[in-house]
């Protein structure tokens, strides 16, 4: 099987939060931001995973001890982000590259990304919108070929009409990756080592570049304010929630009900409003969630009820009563 690698830009500050906390550390549901890509692509099977860090690197590796760090000391851009992860270098498969603010991309996206770029020198995800904005536009040629990413601020004013936008999301050649960054320059407007100018290189060697448009662009939404955090919360919340309806958990009020994504709920299962279940929790069969509770890592046998409480690592035995309670296990 080809080497899966990924690396994952994390080293900014996000000064548009407004916070001294590093952007990828701020909580989404149940877990910082950058918990939901590393889980992402460990779910489709990533062999090594490198975090680019900076700001508070430090926070980030107090968080995360399964996976590899690289510091990126000054910002120079995602081009001289990627070229901090030397330990990378020498590795043959594939490398996928992403932000660390992109929290609802999904594994299976992350899968056909990799299984894709297995003929090509990259396979990047891309987006359509009604309207470009700020993105970077993928060019294409005549006959669908991708020639070039034009950075927002880079554009011509026929290049902004493109509503073809590029998502920030890339499945390298390993080797192609590491023997073109060396020829990357700061020649724009951000005066920054854009990795978007690899297309326009690997290109130029005649190396095969393809743009996959995004099933659902809702999941590359990324996240620079705390407003932009609270649309992805809404978001991941609603699919959550989804999820488990249509598996026949009846949440009485899917608007003022929580579930983090690794939560398993059994069947015939009611749960009523003001309720959060959080972490790894499991809910057995046939118990019921009154308001007020808030569950978090716990086993929760069938048949309970559960009210106007506050559980944490434990384990409740089947048919419990709880009512106005603090359970705390080790």
């Amino acid at each position: 099987m080809t080497k899966r690698n990924a690396v994952i830009l994390a080293a900014g500050k996000g000064t548009r939060m407004k916070s001294e906390k590093n952007k990828v550390m701020h909580p989404l549901i149940d877990r910082p931001i950058l918990a939901y890509p590393l889980d992402a692509l460990k779910k489709c099977g990533a062999d090594r995973i490198v975090v680019v860090a900076g700001y508070q690197a430090q926070s980030l590796m107090d968080a995360f001890d399964d996976v590899e760090f690289a510091l990126q000391k000054e910002q120079l851009g995602t081009g001289h982000a990627v070229m901090q992860a030397q330990a990378l270098k020498d590795e043959d498969g594939l490398t996928l590259v992403m932000n660390g603010d992109v929290p609802c991309l999904q594994p299976e996206t992350l899968e056909m990304l990799y299984e894709s770029a297995k003929d090509h020198s990259l396979v990047l995800l891309s987006a359509i919108l009604d309207q470009g904005g700020n993105y970077g536009r993928i060019v294409r040629d005549a006959d669908g070929s991708v020639k070039a990413i034009v950075e927002a601020k880079d554009c011509t004013d026929e290049q902004k009409k493109i509503c073809e936008i590029n998502a920030g999301v890339y499945c390298f050649n390993n080797r192609d990756l590491f023997d073109s960054l060396d020829e990357l320059t700061t020649d724009n407007a951000q005066h920054e080592y854009y990795l978007t100018d690899l297309v326009k290189i690997l290109d130029s060697k005649g190396k095969s570049v393809q743009a996959i448009p995004a099933e659902n662009p809702d999941e590359m939404a990324g996240i620079n304010t705390v407003s932009e955090l609270y649309d992805v919360y809404s978001w991941m919340k609603e699919r959550i929630n989804k999820k488990h309806l249509e598996n026949g958990v009846q949440i009485v009020d899917p608007a003022r009900t929580v579930i983090g994504q690794d939560v398993k709920i059994g069947h015939d299962v009611v749960i009523y409003p003001d309720t959060e279940i959080l972490g790894r929790t499991e809910i057995g069969d046939f118990t019921v969630i009154y308001p007020q509770t808030w569950i978090k890592d716990s086993i929760i046998g069938p048949e309970c009820t559960l009210q106007m409480c506050k559980v944490e690592n434990a384990e409740i035995s089947a048919g419990s009563e709880i009512e106005n309670e603090v359970i705390k296990g080790q």
